[in-house]
């Protein structure tokens, strides 16, 4: 989809309305171009991390956030957990549409992850800091969300770096589960005693839509990534996708 020309502001409408000049003059009416993802946005010169209307293909416009600074950029953050001001402890519906705030933390919707990686091949990355500030990562191939009708699937090629260890894998092809879906291979119930919505086996080796800890804790319901630590609640989280 291309954004209409018409409904560009003027540079001199820009300038006014917005602080600093310089942000004005770099991103100007970037979608103009109609970029379909971040990686797109890069391409066109837009080189600052920040909130940007993208144009999908065979989706309506939609705002995400662009890593422009990690590994390259061009990167759409689909999870953010660093401060539990939103509870993800949260239904189907919720993770179907999306939901939290662009000024804290989010989840940018099951039916987004769908439709994004329905076609071309995208790569994954987690990264995570703990309570002492160190940063760990982990880089997946590829990953794919299948649709509703599936469960929203999950499908993740293989982890090809980072220092955080594999902690994905042991999702693949899990379907997703919430606290009123139950999804898991477990007899419980997933959800539940780990206080998220994830794509649960018997039950996880990640849980990072779990509860969030305000100080380091060992708890299973925590944000977990558990080749880094049995149980160790992470203070920061973010997951990202890109188009190879």
């Amino acid at each position: 989809m291309k954004a209409n020309m018409g409904s560009c502001p003027s540079v001199i409408n820009c300038l006014i309305s917005l602080v600093s000049a310089t942000w004005c003059l770099t991103f100007y009416c970037s979608t103009v171009l109609g970029a379909r993802n971040c990686k797109e946005l890069l391409h066109q010169g837009v080189v600052m991390s920040g909130w940007y209307t993208i144009y999908p293909d065979g989706m309506a416009p939609l705002q995400v956030l662009c890593d422009m600074d990690t590994d390259g950029g061009g990167w759409i953050v689909f999870q953010r957990r660093y401060d539990g001001s939103v509870d993800f402890y949260l239904g189907w519906d919720s993770y179907k549409r999306g939901f939290g705030s662009r000024l804290t933390e989010f989840w940018l919707g099951n039916d987004n992850l769908s439709n994004f990686t329905s076609s071309g091949t995208w790569e994954m990355r987690v990264d995570l800091r703990d309570f002492d500030n160190i940063q760990h990562y982990a880089k997946y191939s590829s990953f794919r969300v299948l649709p509703e009708s599936d469960s929203y699937t999950l499908i993740i090629g293989p982890y090809v770096a980072g220092d955080a260890g594999d902690s994905m894998s042991y999702s693949n092809y899990s379907k997703f589960t919430t606290k009123d879906r139950d999804n898991d291979m477990y007899e419980g119930k997933c959800a539940d005693i780990d206080r998220g919505a994830w794509w649960y086996k018997i039950c996880y080796n990640a849980n990072l839509n779990g509860f969030y800890h305000l100080a380091q804790n060992y708890n299973i319901d925590s944000i977990c990534w558990l080749s880094l630590g049995s149980y160790y609640s992470f203070k920061f989280t973010e997951m990202k996708m890109r188009p190879v």
